[in-house]
């Protein structure tokens, strides 16, 4: 069972109590933050959210390496396919795992930035083998992802986007390996939602005009969602926590840092 962690707790990262029951809107728009095959904390995070087909599910990307099951979470956003309007993007870790299996880099270095923890959830425990994956992940990394999606309000992109260019514009510098402290308000006036940049305290970044939900799941910290409708922040944890977070209670947490 997760241990869930209340929304009024004077102390997040301390207390542990039931959360109450929260009323589902319908239509939302959900995004969630680097996943880097952490399956535990994505299956958490689904059971959570619950979404439903009239919900819109926006992933960031990085599904793949540093943790410890991605075959787990492809499995996970392949079935989140049939059930939600899934809109998956392409994150730089994809880029090197798909460059590694077409010789473009050299397995090595993709393995020294997490491409082990990945051929090993699919049983490769020294050289990959490219053919221990399965096809039907092989199809989604290759043929569904996405470089960055618009709405009448939001960017989405898996790092940053170039503030003064349209988004047919953006290169994939800014795309996919860009930080997010390079980041600025972009020009459209529409909020920027990114990945990326781990922030290792397990908050959420909120800037003007972009917020970061990269919260380095993989390491000591949480998985990320937002409901952007209520702008209310869902975490889930490896350890099996799960909390939420309100836009106001981010940022007083943030500004004591």
């Amino acid at each position: 069972m997760p241990i869930l962690v209340s929304d009024d707790a004077p102390d997040i990262h301390t207390s542990r109590v039931r959360l109450s029951p929260r009323e589902r809107t319908r239509g939302r728009t959900l995004v969630i933050g680097d996943i880097h095959g952490c399956s535990t904390a994505l299956e958490l995070m689904l059971e959570e959210l619950s979404p439903q087909s009239d919900d819109v599910v926006v992933t960031l990307g990085d599904y793949v390496d540093r943790g410890p099951d991605t075959r787990g979470v492809l499995h996970h956003l392949l079935e989140l396919e049939k059930q939600t309007q899934l809109i998956p993007l392409l994150g730089n870790h994809e880029i090197l795992m798909l460059d590694a299996r077409n010789n473009h880099v050299d397995s090595d270095s993709w393995y020294g930035v997490g491409g082990r923890q990945t051929m090993q959830s699919y049983g490769c425990m020294d050289a990959p083998d490219w053919n221990a994956i399965p096809q039907e992940h092989w199809d989604f990394l290759s043929q569904r992802l996405r470089r960055w999606h618009v709405t009448d309000t939001h960017i989405f992109a898996h790092a940053n986007v170039n503030a003064m260019l349209p988004m047919p514009d953006q290169s994939d510098d800014w795309l996919f390996w860009r930080r997010f402290d390079d980041s600025h308000p972009h020009f459209s006036g529409k909020t920027l939602i990114c990945g990326h940049t781990a922030q290792k305290d397990g908050l959420p970044r909120i800037w003007p005009g972009r917020i970061c939900l990269d919260t380095w799941v993989y390491g000591e910290g949480w998985l990320t969602a937002l409901d952007v409708g209520t702008e209310t922040f869902v975490q889930t944890s490896q350890r099996g926590e799960v909390r939420r977070l309100r836009f106001d209670e981010v940022r007083m947490l943030t500004e004591k840092e």
